[in-house]
């Protein structure tokens, strides 16, 4: 309910300010299960992404984000819950699973859901090897995945920043990867290394981000 209260008032607004440039947003399906895979540049990409997507994308979300206070506590509050993001404790050893049962559900709903695979920002700008996550995901859900491009959103919210800046942003939504039927008799360790691979490779040709080769980690000076 609060997403169909924002959006058709936070859309345009942020689009006519920001202009951000959106390419191929019809290659998300417009109902079903589906899963948007992007690489991560910013705290901003969890706003550019459900800004431009053609529907409602959940995301996962550290609990610190429902939990601020001010002004800018209650909006990240207001806004995460309003696009339906679900709040994750990444200090609970148990999180990692929980985050992809409580996904897995909400794709089983038919929804569509937004994840990362580098795992957490890239300090760089490079793009990381992906996470396995997002393949298991997609074989247990039996789901395409399309993989979603960000340029700029590392200066329109850089690390440190309180507020946007207007800046060039591109977001391409890719061509959707089907899995059905694709990995039928595939070890599943190997079929999600695969199915991530390809993926991340079509986050990097639409990106073209330098490929970083190896796995992104998480510093307390930069959480996820």
């Amino acid at each position: 309910m609060i997403y169909e209260m924002l959006h058709p008032v936070v859309t345009p607004v942020a689009t006519a300010i920001f202009r951000p440039e959106v390419v191929s947003p019809g290659n998300v399906p417009p109902d079903g299960p589906v899963i948007l895979a992007s690489n991560h540049l910013s705290l901003s990409d969890s706003f550019v992404i459900p800004l431009t997507s053609p529907r409602q994308v959940a995301f996962l979300a550290k609990s610190e984000y429902f939990t601020g206070t001010g002004v800018k506590g209650w909006l990240s509050r207001e806004w995460f819950t309003g696009v339906g993001s679900i709040p994750v404790n990444r200090d609970d050893v148990r999180a990692a699973q929980q985050s992809l049962d409580l996904a897995l559900a909400h794709l089983r709903g038919g929804g569509a859901f937004g994840i990362y695979p580098e795992g957490t920002r890239s300090r760089d700008g490079r793009l990381y090897r992906g996470r396995t996550g997002v393949a298991w995901l997609a074989l247990q859900a039996g789901c395409p995945v399309v993989p979603v491009a960000l340029t700029g959103t590392g200066k329109l919210m850089p690390v440190g920043a309180r507020l946007p800046r207007r800046v060039p942003v591109r977001v391409e939504f890719g061509t959707p990867i089907e899995v059905a039927g694709r990995f039928d008799g595939i070890p599943q360790g190997r079929a999600r290394r695969e199915l991530t691979d390809e993926v991340m490779a079509a986050i990097l040709s639409m990106s073209g981000q330098e490929w970083a080769g190896e796995y992104n980690q998480r510093t307390p000076e930069l959480p996820a």
